[in-house]
C-alpha cells in the first residue's frame, strides 16, 4: 500500500514550505470546499493523500480532525506563553495562568456550569471516570453497595467499576439494550431502584449513535437516591450539553473529540459534591500545606490536578471550543443528520440485506455512526480495503465488549461522521464497499 507525503514542497529540513495559512472561526455559508459553512479547507490534514486519493476521514468518533486555528493555537502557546502556572511571581507565569483559568471558565459556559470551580482539567474522559470512582470507594462507596451501568458502554465506564469490585467490594448490574439500540425499559425499572448508589451511562453510545434521554435517565437515578454520572464523550462533540437542565452529578468529555488537542479532558461536578470527595492524586499544587503528621487540601478544582496541568492543552481546547461553538448547534445537528440519512439510505439500497447497520434509525436520538457486518466478511477486512480507497474506517470492538456480546459479534465496521464530512465521501464508502461485497460478500 502506498500513501503519499503531506500535500506541498519540502524545504531543506523535510518539512512542507507551503505557504502558512491562517485560518478563523468559519462564517456562514461561505465557501463551496465542502463541510459544514465550508469548513473543509480549515482542516489540513484532509489535504493528504492516501495511495494516491485524497483521504476520506471517518472516524471522528475515535478522534476528531484539528482546524488551522487549533494547531496554530498550540504552538503559539509555546512559543509565547509558556510557563508553568499558579505559583509564579513573573509576568509569563501570570499571563499562563491568566490564560489558563481563562480557559476553565471558557470550559463552564461550554457546559453551562454554575462556577468554574466546577471544571477539573483531566487526560480525558478515562482519567475523569477513574478519578470519581477512585474517589466515591475512598469517600463511601462500601462493600455491597451497588453501582449501575449499561451495557452500551465504553470499557472506560465499565473497567473502573470492575476495579472496584474487588475493593472494595461493590455489586455492578447492567442495563441492557434493545435490539433496536436503545436502553431496555424493563432493565431501568428493575435495576435503578432504591440502594443503588451510582448510575452511569453514555449520553451518546459510541457503537450504535444512539442519544439517550439524559434529563430522564439523570431523574431516574435521584428518584432512586443515586447520583447521576454521564459519559460526553461522545455527545459533547455534536449537541449543546447544560449540566443545570440535564441535572446531572457528574459530567465527562474529552477534548480530542471536539476538536482539540489529545491528553487534556474535563470532568465538571456539582460544586457541593466535588467539596466532598477526596483527592485522586497526590502531590504538588492540589495542596495548601504539608506536614509530617498532616496533609491539608486546597478546594475544588485545584485538589484534582495534582502536578504541572496541561496548560496548553486547556488553552487550546478553549480555542477548540470557540470554533466548535462558533458553527451553530442547530447548523451542526442539521448537517450531521443530513449525511447520516444519506448514508444510511444508499448503504442500505446499494448492498442490500448482506448489511446490517447496528442501532436506531436515523431520527432525533441518534447521531451520525454507523457501525455494519457485511455477510461473509470480517470488518478487519472491510477497513483494510477500504484504507486501499483512501477510506479511513474503525473495525473492532469498539472498546464495547458487552454490546459486541449482546449482538452476538465479534467486530464491527464503523463509520463516524463531523462538521468537515460530505455526501462525496459517503459515495466513495458505498462505491467501495459494492466492491469489496462483490469480491469477498457471501
Amino acid at each position: 500500500m502506498v500513501r503519499s507525503s503531506p500535500v506541498g514542497p519540502k524545504g531543506p529540513s523535510g518539512r512542507s514550505s507551503a505557504p502558512r495559512r491562517t485560518s478563523t472561526a468559519p462564517e456562514a455559508g461561505s465557501s463551496s470546499l465542502g463541510g459544514l459553512h465550508g469548513c473543509r479547507k480549515d482542516f489540513p490534514i484532509l489535504e493528504r493523500t492516501f495511495s494516491g486519493r485524497p483521504i476520506a476521514y471517518l472516524d471522528s468518533a475515535a478522534t476528531s480532525q484539528k482546524p488551522l486555528v487549533v494547531i496554530e493555537a498550540e504552538e503559539d502557546f509555546y512559543r509565547r506563553q509558556n510557563a508553568n502556572v499558579h505559583r509564579g511571581v513573573y509576568a509569563l507565569s501570570e499571563e499562563a495562568t491568566e490564560a489558563y483559568e481563562a480557559a476553565r471558565a471558557r470550559v463552564a459556559k461550554f457546559l453551562n456550569a454554575k462556577d468554574p470551580d466546577e471544571i477539573v482539567f483531566v487526560r480525558g474522559t478515562t482519567e475523569a471516570i477513574n478519578l470519581v470512582a477512585s474517589s466515591l470507594a475512598r469517600e463511601g462507596l462500601a462493600k455491597g453497595d451497588r453501582v449501575v451501568s449499561t451495557e452500551m458502554e465504553h470499557h472506560s465506564n465499565i473497567v473502573p467499576w470492575h476495579l472496584l469490585r474487588s475493593h472494595p467490594g461493590i455489586q455492578l448490574d447492567f442495563v441492557g439494550v434493545t435490539e433496536e439500540g436503545r436502553l431496555s425499559p424493563e432493565d431501568l425499572e428493575r435495576l435503578v431502584v432504591r440502594g443503588t448508589k451510582l448510575f452511569t451511562f453514555t449520553h451518546v453510545s459510541n457503537v450504535l449513535g444512539t442519544v439517550n434521554p439524559v434529563k430522564e435517565l439523570v431523574e431516574r437515578a435521584h428518584d432512586a437516591g443515586a447520583l447521576a454520572l454521564v459519559d460526553a464523550a461522545q455527545g459533547a462533540p455534536h449537541l449543546p450539553i447544560d449540566v443545570q437542565a440535564m441535572g446531572a452529578d457528574l459530567l465527562a468529555f474529552s477534548g480530542h473529540k471536539v476538536l482539540g488537542p489529545t491528553g487534556i479532558g474535563v470532568l465538571w461536578g456539582r460544586k457541593e459534591l466535588l467539596n466532598r470527595l477526596p483527592p485522586y492524586m497526590g502531590g504538588g499544587e492540589m495542596i495548601s500545606e504539608v506536614r509530617k503528621d498532616m496533609v491539608f487540601y486546597k478546594g475544588p478544582p485545584l485538589r484534582f490536578e495534582a502536578g504541572t496541568p496541561n496548560v496548553a492543552g486547556a488553552i487550546v481546547l478553549s480555542r477548540a471550543l470557540d470554533y466548535l461553538v462558533a458553527m451553530g448547534w442547530e447548523d451542526l445537528r442539521a448537517y450531521e443528520n443530513a449525511l447520516l440519512r444519506d448514508a444510511y439510505a444508499k448503504l442500505t439500497e446499494t448492498i442490500g440485506p448482506d448489511l446490517r447497520i447496528y442501532g436506531p434509525p436515523p431520527g432525533a436520538d441518534r447521531e451520525a455512526v454507523l457501525s455494519f457486518a457485511l455477510k461473509g466478511v470480517h470488518p478487519h477486512d472491510i477497513a483494510t480495503l477500504l484504507d486501499a480507497e483512501g477510506i479511513a474506517v474503525r473495525a473492532g470492538h469498539h472498546c464495547a465488549q458487552l454490546l459486541m456480546r449482546r449482538y452476538q459479534v465479534p467486530a464491527l465496521t464503523r463509520a463516524s461522521y463531523y462538521l468537515y464530512n460530505t455526501k462525496g465521501e459517503t459515495d466513495r464508502l458505498v462505491a467501495a464497499l459494492q466492491k469489496v461485497h462483490d469480491v469477498l460478500g457471501r
